[in-house]
């Protein structure tokens, strides 16, 4: 099972043939967005499929379009069991929007605590925040996107239940490689974040992740096959909060 928790389908310059290309392929894509007026607008393409599927997203860096697209989110909150991509970032990027994340995504966690969710999380320099709201609102099923915070509040998100999406970037560096050798192998999952991760200066395409599988291999000194047997049970786990 090739299995990609986070990547942005629509945002590639070819959806269309990207996503035709995942289903050729048979690989498992949880496909983000990040405003609900993208996600109405590629849910019909995504409706009859089984192993790809549209997540439901307010990314915190679009927070100017937060109120007017709130509406949305409530309209087709039923139409996916996955959310994403949602969170909070107090990078110097997003710190000026800070108070509208919080209230966006203290919002959707209202709504979706005790319902049947998977959460795709960015939570860019408000990695604490960010897990303090999650445990608030009892969400079951969370998957901390391209983690870079503190290696110490790692510890706390496991004991939590929640997951770690690892992609190619991370491998690079000394900081992601340090964060993925504290997250236990039964809490990773793959994902490339396509199209905003590049490789021979071309964009990720979904399921581009063998990367990842290789550098876990020599990280925890087994095959790629039990790797990727690791990775496929660990997203068997967390879609089973769904039954």
């Amino acid at each position: 099972m090739n299995v990609d928790t986070h990547c942005h389908i629509d945002l590639y310059n070819n959806p269309k043939q990207i996503l035709q290309e995942c289903i050729k392929s048979d690989i498992t894509v949880l496909a983000m967005t990040n405003l609900p007026s993208h996600f109405e607008m590629g849910y019909p393409h995504f409706q009859s499929l089984r192993k790809i599927r549209l997540a439901l997203g307010m990314h915190p860096l679009m927070a100017d379009s937060h109120q007017k697209e709130f509406k949305l989110f409530l309209t087709n909150i039923d139409k996916t069991s996955y959310i994403g991509e949602v969170g909070l970032d107090f990078s110097r990027e997003g710190i000026s929007t800070k108070t509208i994340q919080i209230e966006t995504f203290t919002k959707i966690l209202n709504i979706v605590s005790g319902k049947k969710k998977i959460l795709s999380i960015h939570s860019r320099k408000a990695e604490k925040e960010v897990l303090e709201l999650l445990i608030k609102y009892d969400i079951t099923a969370a998957i901390f996107h391209w983690y870079s915070g503190e290696l110490g509040i790692i510890d706390s998100i496991v004991s939590s239940g929640y997951y770690f999406s690892i992609n190619p970037a991370m491998i690079k560096s000394s900081a992601g490689r340090k964060i993925i050798s504290k997250i236990p192998k039964n809490f990773i999952l793959t994902e490339t974040d396509g199209p905003f991760i590049n490789e021979k200066n071309l964009p990720l395409k979904p399921g581009e992740t063998s990367s990842v599988v290789n550098f876990l291999a020599e990280e925890w000194k087994v095959t790629k096959q039990e790797v990727e047997k690791i990775i496929a049970s660990n997203f068997l786990r967390i879609i089973s909060y769904l039954k």
